[in-house]
């Protein structure tokens, strides 16, 4: 079978399925769903420091504030994808637009001091489940209102919502702060959000044919969400804490053992929010797994903006404008994606895809050389850093959804965009620990002064070294990710 071909083992979800096709109108409220995340919710990873310092609040808070939008997109979208196939994909779609509008006005109007945390941390709390609700609805109805050539090219449009948003927001967050202010992104999400919805206006809801238990999964949910959320504190807060303190010992531990009940659950109900069969197709498994390797290599892009900040002593505007060549390379290529992916298949250009994303974190390691040089370096490798990952997000959707049964597609896409989001979140919680933790202890680095000649000032060493070793880790996942596709993902056009 192609992996641009629609399966033909199951039956269409409903009898408006085989006669509506999708449009752009709707196509284009979907995206402005997906850029409300994307682009906006994320450009935290930028402005973080501007934003704390305005609302009087600690980095340990602020750290949890740019980590929990993506940590509870990773928790709920599995089910809540699931939940779409059953009771209507545009009504959650519908429902992740009001959460995106509320969780944002909360953010923008958080007043500075110490009840700000009241309103910035449930904001962002809601800005993921927004993206919870989004990103698996869209892309079922993608699968479902689109066909063949035309499903490729919705995909290569809802993959620059998806990857084109996460390329400017950098970019976007800096410029926005400096001239307008960082609330002002917030503002400018409700408004982005109400579009959607108006776009979206009239679409035929969507369900899946095969309408198994509503049962709302308390036990799987919890479980997961128990074994995440110690698991994310633990990445985070470790550090402050304490490696081998009680408390982190303690967390560590109840993420394992809730880990353990939740795959225990899910492997004995029929109705669990995780289907595990799903990883009975190869294909899917290698570009659901690949997936979540290379959104975890987003901390590449905190690694590198804090140390042009930190060691460079840039702004956050100075520093996002060298990231332009990153957006302006994801919206160029994605299109060369979906091209490769017609000709060769999705092997191929997932494994090119790869391998450019891991050679762009290359030109951004030689922190060792002078900042002008260095930034000339980073110009270069965020531009192959958005060709490699726009080559790489058509064939990778592509191939995780098109071997799916139409009653499975919800499901199948909320794991495939959980991968997405607990990537993200994990990837950049574990570079900003080595990051923070190292530069903050330079004997623990200074033995790189042996091996490399570091040039210009010496007073931020720490801070060079340690992105050395932070960005090497995310060589690392790259390298991962390559061998994932090369183990499970066939060669040529079968996706099966």
């Amino acid at each position: 079978m192609s992996p641009s071909s629609a399966p033909t083992s199951a039956a269409p979800p409903d009898a408006t399925a085989t006669t509506f096709r999708g449009n752009d109108r709707f196509l284009l409220g979907m995206i402005m769903g997906v850029l409300a995340f994307w682009l906006f919710a994320q450009t935290t990873l930028n402005i973080a420091p501007d934003m704390g310092k305005d609302l009087g609040v600690s980095d340990s808070v602020m750290n949890i504030a740019v980590a929990i939008t993506a940590l509870f997109s990773g928790i709920f979208i599995v089910f809540i994808g699931g939940l779409a196939d059953r009771i209507g994909r545009v009504k959650i779609m519908m429902a992740g637009f009001v959460l995106s509008i509320v969780g944002s006005l909360l953010i923008g109007f958080a007043p500075p001091g110490t009840t700000s945390v009241y309103f910035l941390l449930p904001g962002r709390a809601l800005q993921g489940l927004s993206g919870a609700c989004i990103m698996p609805a869209s892309l079922a109805l993608v699968k479902t209102y689109w066909a063949g050539e035309a499903r490729q090219r919705a995909i290569s449009m809802w993959s620059i919502g998806s990857w084109g948003g996460s390329g400017l927001c950098s970019l976007f967050g800096g410029v926005v702060t400096q001239t307008l202010g960082w609330r002002w992104i917030f503002f400018a999400s409700v408004a982005v959000a109400l579009l959607g919805m108006t776009l979206m206006k009239g679409m035929p809801e969507s369900k899946a044919d095969d309408q198994r238990s509503t049962r709302f999964d308390v036990a799987g949910v919890l479980s997961f969400m128990a074994s995440m959320i110690a698991l994310q504190i633990v990445v985070t807060q470790g550090s402050h804490l304490g490696w081998s303190s009680a408390w982190t010992l303690s967390l560590s531990a109840l993420a394992i053992i809730f880990g353990w009940l939740f795959f225990r659950i899910e492997s004995r109900t029929s109705s669990g929010f995780v289907d595990f069969t799903l990883f009975h197709n190869q294909m899917y498994t290698g570009a659901t797994v690949s997936n979540f390797l290379l959104n975890g290599v987003a901390g590449t892009l905190l690694v590198s903006l804090q140390l042009l900040q930190l060691g460079g002593s840039m702004t956050a505007q100075q520093a996002g404008i060298l990231t332009l060549g990153y957006a302006i390379a994801v919206i160029v290529f994605i299109r060369v994606g979906e091209k490769l992916l017609k000709r060769f298949g999705a092997r191929k250009p997932m494994i090119q895809g790869c391998l450019i994303t891991g050679v762009s974190i290359l030109f951004l390691l030689p922190s060792n050389v002078m900042l002008a040089e260095y930034k000339l370096s980073a110009i270069v490798g965020y531009t192959l850093y958005g060709v490699g990952l726009a080559l790489y997000a058509t064939p990778s959707t592509d191939a995780a959804l098109s071997s799916l049964p139409l009653d499975q597609v919800g499901s199948g896409a909320g794991i495939y965009k959980m991968a997405s989001s607990l990537g993200a979140a994990f990837g950049v919680a574990l570079s900003a620990v080595i990051f923070s933790t190292l530069s903050a202890n330079s004997a623990a680095v200074n033995w790189i002064e042996g091996v490399i000649t570091f040039q210009g000032r010496q007073d931020n060493l720490a801070i060079r070294e340690a992105a050395i070793i932070a960005l090497t880790f995310n060589v690392f996942m790259v390298l991962v990710a390559i061998m994932a596709i090369m183990l499970t993902v066939p060669k040529g056009r079968g996706t099966r």
